[in-house]
């Protein structure tokens, strides 16, 4: 299905009011391929989506923008493990929950991150502990121009925090397809963080987990449906230990999380919260009242009112902190992705 001159309204979850010169609905490798074939005919760019949970459409989007609707989900259990190929239009959500329907534990901390799992490998989604790439076995990504379906072991997929080489090297002309999971049978919780370290290790079961989390992200963050939004805004930031330890000593009750690599990882939504902005608003944006980590659309926000507010936000933080926060939503510019710190800066 294919659409000229079209709203993107209801395919961002910021609600914001802009359109595409053309909108496609893919469900199949072909139909993708086909699409990329006619935008590179036309010399116009393609952006492809999910649910569009993880961006902030600056303008009008000069060229294709292509919803990703591949279905599919293929189970294998061998001795130690469950093995998972999920198609890449699959729901995230929608899967943590039908592994743990049919007793698959290992997904529960991700449970209710908005988007598909096309976009997972992408941003190397995490919470509560746990990141995709320690249940990630491959990634299948589709070259458009040829048609081959590559598998990208996990161990050559980049992951950091946020991060992978699906951002960088293979952003344009590529869609990942397709992603593999491993789910050891010897299930061990992850109750590090939050309401979860109240969880006895001993009892807990993986729908205790699951539960938790969930109450967790619901009081925090506001229902896209109900009130514009793209989740956390900012990434936690990294600092230098010793960056961290000058902070400690201004403010002892600093949430702070050391890094194996020696960095420690601060709480953006705590540095935006003591810089008292929660409810702060520019124009129809705002940061949420509940999570100051999160930029919600209260009244018909442009996407000038959010830029403005973020680049407030990141600003005001730098002054009082002297940490500069970095956006965890993707720019789109009307020819494609921005660099967002640019932006802002």
């Amino acid at each position: 299905m294919s659409t000229e001159g079209a709203s993107l309204k209801n395919h961002n979850t910021f609600a914001l009011p802009v359109n595409a010169a053309h909108l496609v609905i893919a469900n199949t490798i072909e139909l993708m391929i086909k699409v990329w074939q006619k935008t590179q005919k036309r010399q116009e760019p393609l952006l492809v989506l999910g649910e569009g949970s993880n961006v902030l459409f600056l303008e009008d989007f000069a060229g294709t923008v292509m919803i990703n609707q591949l279905k599919g989900i293929d189970i294998r259990e061998e001795k130690d493990a469950w093995f998972l190929h999920v198609s890449s239009g699959e729901n995230w959500h929608g899967l943590v929950c039908r592994t743990l329907d049919i007793s698959i534990p290992g997904l529960e901390n991700l449970a209710l991150i908005p988007g598909l799992v096309g976009s997972a490998p992408i941003q190397n989604i995490g919470a509560y502990g746990i990141e995709l790439k320690s249940v990630c076995d491959y990634v299948d990504l589709l070259d458009l121009s040829t048609g081959a379906i590559d598998r990208i072991s996990a161990s050559d997929c980049g992951f950091g925090y946020r991060e992978s080489i699906f951002k960088h090297h293979f952003q344009k002309g590529h869609i990942i397809v397709g992603v593999g999971l491993r789910l050891n049978k010897q299930w061990n919780p992850m109750l590090n963080y939050g309401e979860l370290a109240k969880l006895d290790p001993q009892t807990v079961t993986p729908r205790q987990v699951f539960d938790s989390v969930c109450a967790m992200r619901r009081s925090k963050l506001p229902d896209p449906k109900v009130m514009g939004n793209a989740g956390s805004f900012f990434k936690n930031p990294l600092v230098s230990s010793e960056k961290a330890a000058a902070l400690m000593l201004e403010y002892p009750g600093m949430p702070h999380y050391p890094q194996q690599d020696g960095q420690v990882k601060l709480a953006a939504g705590w540095l935006i919260d003591q810089c008292e902005l929660k409810g702060y608003r520019i124009g129809g944006a705002a940061v949420h009242s509940q999570q100051a980590l999160v930029l919600v659309n209260v009244d018909n926000a442009t996407s000038q009112d959010v830029v403005t507010l973020a680049r407030h936000v990141r600003n005001t933080v730098a002054k009082k902190f002297d940490v500069w926060l970095e956006p965890e939503v993707r720019f789109i510019g009307k020819d494609g992705e921005l660099n967002a710190v640019e932006v802002l800066s």
